[in-house]
């Protein structure tokens, strides 16, 4: 775990750390006093690299980073923070943004929960209508970014009523037959994150993984309850319980869209965010199964089945043999 900046540090001639606000295993991000711009505060996002990193690998990741960092500077949208510098110190990077004020939808949810309620549906849709328009607007740069790491807690509510998402942590640039190393790259939050972004092969994510993640943070908005984790819905097809049946108040669509979104394989849930927006708000979803006819686990199944039907046949052939050799 990096240790962190003491309070009152200078960065780069300019930022000074005033307190942490979010810590993870490649730094942490600080709030910080711009000292050119006074009286603006920024979030400052650290990343330290793997030590035991090959020199090779050290290079070609800090390269990635200011590929993506300088991508980020060019992205301009309401319900995403403005990237405004980026700039390194010895074996570590940093990315400057907009502090952005206000409570995340993990704070909001959790206090409904507490209270033994649950959060409006009207507010949650009009939520998810703002952030699928942010990612709309991310998956449609060229290359296209996708975010990998939606859910409640990156997602802040200004007093305005305007959604911000405020975490650009494993943003991945979608070259087309491009491998690199994404330089922010986890496996997002277990929670929310689809089964093609396991494994750590970022040429299988796109923006369906978006859709699926958001899917996920609008389960648990609703329900005040998790989605189940991909690994354990592969493995017990049916174990995501139905939206309605947690909170019997939120709407037949809104629960099918959901679990549109939800869907295991990436081609089974709505190809795009506005597809996916038009099922909340305008057209039903089509009705989800537990599995898709290509996945493995049923493959298995009813390859099992056939072996086993075939044995069935054979024993009955092989008792008819001795009955009819009895006879003679």
């Amino acid at each position: 775990m990096p240790v962190p900046i003491t309070t009152g540090t200078v960065l780069h001639d300019r930022y000074q750390v005033k307190k942490i606000i979010g810590q993870g295993g490649m730094g942490c991000i600080y709030l910080a006093d711009d000292l050119r711009l006074e009286g603006r505060l920024c979030a400052v996002k650290e990343v330290e690299y793997d030590r035991a990193l090959p020199p090779e690998v050290l290079k070609e990741a800090r390269d990635q980073f200011e590929m993506e960092a300088t991508v980020l500077g060019r992205l301009d949208h309401p319900n995403l923070p403005k990237v405004s510098d980026f700039f390194s110190i010895d074996d570590r990077d940093y990315l400057v943004m907009d502090f952005v004020p206000g409570r995340d939808l993990r704070e909001l949810m959790m206090e409904a929960h507490q209270n033994d309620v649950f959060l409006p549906e009207e507010d949650v849709l009009d939520w998810a209508s703002q952030i699928a328009d942010a990612l709309k607007y991310l998956h449609s740069q060229d290359p296209s970014i996708v975010h990998r790491d939606i859910k409640p807690s990156n997602l802040k509510l200004m007093p305005s009523g305007l959604v911000k998402l405020v975490d650009f942590g494993l943003v991945k640039l979608l070259a087309p037959g491009e491998v690199t190393i994404t330089v922010l790259q986890g496996q997002g939050t277990a929670l929310y994150t689809p089964l093609e972004q396991y494994g750590g092969d970022s040429r299988h994510t796109d923006a369906r993984s978006d859709i699926y993640a958001l899917g996920g943070t609008l389960y648990h908005l609703l329900t005040n309850q998790p989605p189940t984790n991909v690994r354990e819905r592969f493995l017990n097809p049916g174990s995501l319980p139905k939206v309605r049946e947690l909170n019997p108040e939120v709407s037949v669509r809104t629960e099918r869209a959901i679990h549109w979104a939800l869907e295991l394989h990436p081609e089974d849930r709505p190809a795009d965010t506005d597809t996916f927006i038009k099922a909340l708000f305008l057209e039903d979803a089509p009705v989800t199964k537990p599995y898709r006819n290509g996945y493995q686990q049923p493959r298995l199944i009813r390859k099992a089945e056939r072996i086993l039907i075939a044995l069935a046949g054979s024993l009955m052939a092989f008792s008819l043999l001795l009955t009819l050799l009895r006879n003679f």
